[in-house]
């Protein structure tokens, strides 16, 4: 099977360089020393008590992952947002659209081989994941479950990385709209919620109900709610809140109860498919600017 010449150049430039490397030891090092003074603070705790907390070290377990969950959130983009606008500046993207390269093999390219590089990333943390099923209460298919999460939030942080990069001619201008989009995702489908959520109890509090009066049932943020599904980070929470309990009440009873259905009985995986349908999209917008500035360089 013929690989793609993009990846492959890619994949050569990237092992050659230091930044691979540079990523992997910094990367885990900020996890190493997370985990060891976590341990530490424990062992000092048990010496000073003689009392063994074993929910101590399931906080083990829920410091690392929201790390490392947090940097590939901020590294993904920062790695494809200057792939094809970095093309441009070099006016290297003109060369390419004159070989027999398509749009797309041109964007699966510099894709895979960010999220080749995040996928060694995660990958390499997972000695320091190890640690904690020493401890036991968090097993490998907990760890394994953590692990695609990290794998899907990567995909769609890089796959609006490069559908940034593909719309904008600076990479500069190309990471800030990746990061504003990132941040409204995230923080916008909060915000859309508590706005709905809070003009849903006005709203029962100007018609003269208490809360008592209201129900557990009926007081809720709506149909705003499933935007929540695109958010990588209500997904991560969903996961970790399923294996270390620490998110009292859950995070989807924090806009308001509502009955059980479908998508909230299997929310975590409803949430990655539609993350992934959203990548989709990112990568389709990406490959149809490449394809429109092949179009206009030949008109």
């Amino acid at each position: 099977m013929k690989m793609n010449p993009v990846y492959k150049r890619e994949m050569m430039v990237s092992s050659r360089s230091m930044r691979l490397p540079l990523i992997i030891t910094a990367f885990n090092s900020i996890l190493a020393v997370v985990a060891l003074l976590n341990m530490y603070s424990n062992v000092v705790q048990v010496r000073m008590t003689a009392d063994v907390q074993y929910g101590s070290f399931l906080d083990l377990y829920r410091f690392v992952a929201t790390i490392e969950f947090i940097m590939l959130m901020f590294i993904m983009p920062a790695i494809t947002a200057g792939t094809i606008s970095g093309e441009r500046e070099r006016r290297t993207l003109d060369l390419m659209l004159t070989t027999g390269l398509k749009s797309r093999d041109i964007v699966a390219g510099k894709l895979g081989a960010a999220f080749i590089t995040m996928f060694l990333v995660v990958i390499s943390s997972f000695p320091v994941f190890a640690l904690v099923l020493v401890y036991g209460g968090i097993t490998a298919r907990n760890v394994l479950f953590m692990m695609i999460c990290f794998v899907a939030a990567a995909f769609f942080a890089g796959s609006l990385g490069i559908c940034c990069s593909s719309l904008f001619k600076r990479s500069t201008m190309a990471t800030a709209a990746s990061y504003a989009v990132l941040a409204l995702t995230v923080a916008g489908t909060f915000a859309a919620n508590s706005f709905a959520y809070s003009m849903e109890k006005m709203s029962w509090s100007q018609s003269g109900y208490t809360m008592g009066m209201m129900g557990e049932q009926t007081v809720n943020s709506g149909g705003v709610f499933y935007t929540l599904l695109v958010n990588p980070a209500v997904t991560f929470l969903m996961i970790l809140q399923g294996k270390t309990g620490v998110l009292a009440g859950g995070v989807l009873e924090m806009y308001g109860a509502r009955s059980s259905n479908l998508i909230l009985d299997h929310w975590a995986l409803v949430s990655i498919g539609v993350q992934i349908l959203f990548s989709a999209v990112f990568v389709g917008i990406a490959v149809k600017m490449v394809r429109k500035k092949g179009i206009g360089r030949n008109a």
